[in-house]
């Protein structure tokens, strides 16, 4: 949690947690003495307090626990935890953004831990969806598609938003995202991608998201809120000014 407190992985929105919302409870599972030593399920379940998502946000773990006779046993710490609402920490795309490109970066982000390399693979496509999609750019192979964008920043005929700063981190994507979906010469040569990775890729993308299709959407929304104001002033030119009466006009007081 951040000093602006909980952030809803549903809705984004930040609020500070009350007990009315939070309940975070744990149980020994009287089971015997486990490989690990006793153990306990403990879950934390927070209702998001923004009317416009309320949405159950669910977390459970698996930890030691130190089973005391003269007090209360105590938990003693995470093995393993899971996420269980959302399934993922996938943020929400506006509908303007394509939805196979939505679909791929929810399943990237969905398998992240349970297979990085595949995670990586399904960015790698999604990127490769946005240079199509946003950027008209249809080539053979991402690599060629990648290397007729750069040509396009350098002589400055890409649309607002894709610049040289992000090129590196977008090649970085396509490189990474061939491990996984190009297996070596040598199959007994092993390229890992870890977690970590895989998020920075899923980052970049939700960085595009915002710099390419969400300001795109953000500018047509300004400018056609000018052209409404615009119009709406047009259709009143034709309107005649109300003439106040002989004599009652400012221009009855005045003085030469």
């Amino acid at each position: 949690m951040s000093n602006d407190g909980w952030q809803c992985p549903h809705c984004q929105q930040f609020q500070q947690l009350s007990s009315r919302a939070l309940e975070n409870q744990w149980f020994h599972l009287d089971v015997g003495t486990t490989a690990e030593g006793e153990l306990g399920l403990r879950y934390v379940a927070i209702r998001c307090v923004n009317p416009k998502c309320s949405q159950l946000t669910l977390n459970v773990s698996v930890g030691k626990v130190k089973v005391l006779k003269q007090r209360p046993n105590e938990w003693s710490g995470i093995l393993e935890s899971w996420q269980l609402r959302p399934a993922s920490k996938a943020k929400s795309q506006p509908e303007f953004i394509p939805e196979p490109l939505r679909a791929d970066y929810k399943e990237a982000c969905l398998i992240r831990d349970l297979s990085p390399k595949a995670s990586a693979t399904l960015s790698r496509r999604c990127l490769q969806g946005m240079i199509r999609n946003f950027c008209q750019i249809n080539k053979g192979t991402l690599f060629e598609e990648i290397s007729e964008l750069r040509k396009r920043v350098d002589a400055g005929e890409t649309p607002k938003g894709v610049d040289a700063e992000t090129m590196d981190a977008i090649d970085a994507v396509r490189k990474v995202g061939n491990i996984g979906a190009h297996m070596k010469a040598n199959i007994n040569e092993i390229v890992d991608v870890d977690a970590n990775e895989a998020q920075a890729l899923i980052e970049l993308i939700e960085m595009l998201f915002t710099d390419w299709y969400v300001a795109r959407q953000q500018r047509l929304d300004r400018l056609n809120r000018v052209t409404r104001i615009a119009d709406g002033k047009s259709e009143n030119k034709g309107e005649v000014p109300v003439e106040t009466e002989k004599g009652t006009g400012p221009e009855a007081h005045a003085t030469g």
